[in-house]
């Protein structure tokens, strides 16, 4: 899939940013996998806490107030905030619970995305993919958060 994207990349010239939570760098790491990345890949943020959402992407306190960071206010907050703080063309945003536990609210294994592109309504999804464990749910993520990206290139 990457491969994929690092050419449709190149053909429309787009740079990709990502802001992660809840699979800490795992897009980033796939997307800078392959030779020749630098073509497509501009910057990623890792976001782990409220405040690192707040302070590196401008996440604004009272959504995460008032939805949780857990949100997919929060997830197209976060996508926005990469496209705004680098020189992207489009970028997209994981955040989610990806276990143990959770809670009837928000349980394991829901995860929510965001795709931001300039000039473009931003695309917001939450995913439940269940308490697969954490390592598959971040893995799950990080896979359909490159689909996203495909999609939007495609």
């Amino acid at each position: 899939m990457t491969a994929e994207l690092l050419r449709l990349a190149r053909y429309w010239g787009y740079r990709i940013a990502c802001a992660e939570s809840c699979t800490g760098g795992m897009v980033a790491a796939a997307l800078t996998d392959l030779p020749g990345s630098s073509d497509m890949f501009e910057r990623g943020f890792v976001t782990y806490s409220n405040q690192a959402k707040i302070e590196m992407l401008g996440v604004s306190l009272v959504t995460l107030a008032e939805f949780g960071a857990v949100s997919e206010p929060v997830a197209s907050e976060m996508a926005e905030g990469a496209l705004a703080h680098s020189e992207a063309d489009l970028a997209v945003s994981t955040t989610g619970i990806a276990g143990p536990g959770g809670s009837e609210f928000k349980p394991e294994g829901r995860v929510c995305f965001a795709l931001a592109m300039k000039h473009k309504p931003t695309l917001v999804e939450t995913v439940e993919f269940g308490a697969l464990g954490r390592e598959k749910v971040r893995v799950a993520a990080r896979d359909h958060a490159l689909a996203l990206l495909l999609r939007a290139m495609q």
